[in-house]
């Protein structure tokens, strides 16, 4: 059982959907899953910032954030400390290696140059093909907002952790090739009160690929808060 309300932020191109594996283990729990601004059929007006992303809190409470949704709520985290109980990130980003740097960067200028292209190649990095059709709603020029803000979001975010005072954890799966175990080890050890947990055998879409290993680490943090 978790204490107080939970909000849980999804991925770039994805939307609030990403969360329901993880939602059916966690019946009793009080789930916030909005989908993010630019997704789910929203569209954006311009750029946007992490700050822009950040929904209402339903305060105080915890917060899950799922890749590009945990730049965001390592952002509100830092922004909000008092609002937010606890903390997870989820198949996070941090400190890009300059090759990894190289990757993102090539897939962003795949989805400027052949958005479908970008989603099929994600798709199969994954291997997750039932996101292909919550990636195709998305609006081109919101995506690639959306996707901007995650190829320098961690650079944006890396100097807020060591300030963070409710308890972290960095979970991601050992075969995660874009949010590393090496990612997620370096946010843990940059926060005061940082775990990590590295889940055998899945990749990038944790809530898809483990939703129970998931959903005991989320109550397992809430319980340190």
């Amino acid at each position: 059982m978790i204490d107080g309300p939970v909000l849980m932020l999804h991925g770039v191109g994805l939307d609030r959907s990403i969360w329901e594996p993880v939602a059916a283990l966690l019946p009793d729990a009080d789930l916030h899953a909005p989908n993010l601004p630019g997704h789910g059929g929203d569209v954006l007006d311009g750029p946007v910032t992490l700050r822009d992303l950040a929904p209402p809190l339903p305060e105080p409470c915890h917060v899950v954030g799922f890749s590009l949704g945990g730049l965001v709520a390592s952002r509100l985290a830092a922004d909000r400390p008092e609002s937010v109980r606890t903390l997870t990130l989820v198949s996070c980003v941090a400190r890009r290696t300059a090759a990894e740097q190289d990757a993102v960067e090539a897939r962003l200028r795949l989805a400027e140059s052949d958005l479908p292209a970008s989603f099929a190649a994600a798709v199969e990095r994954w291997e997750r093909p039932e996101v292909a059709t919550v990636l195709a709603r998305n609006d081109h020029a919101s995506y690639l907002a959306c996707y901007r803000l995650f190829v320098a979001g961690d650079v944006e975010c890396e100097p807020l952790y060591p300030a963070l005072p409710m308890p972290v954890l960095a979970i991601t799966g050992a075969d995660d090739p874009g949010s590393t175990p090496a990612m997620s080890r370096t946010l843990a050890a940059a926060c005061p009160r940082g775990e990590v947990e590295i889940v055998p055998g899945a990749r990038h879409l944790l809530p898809l690929d483990a939703p129970q290993a998931l959903a005991d680490a989320i109550v397992r943090n809430s319980r340190r808060g």
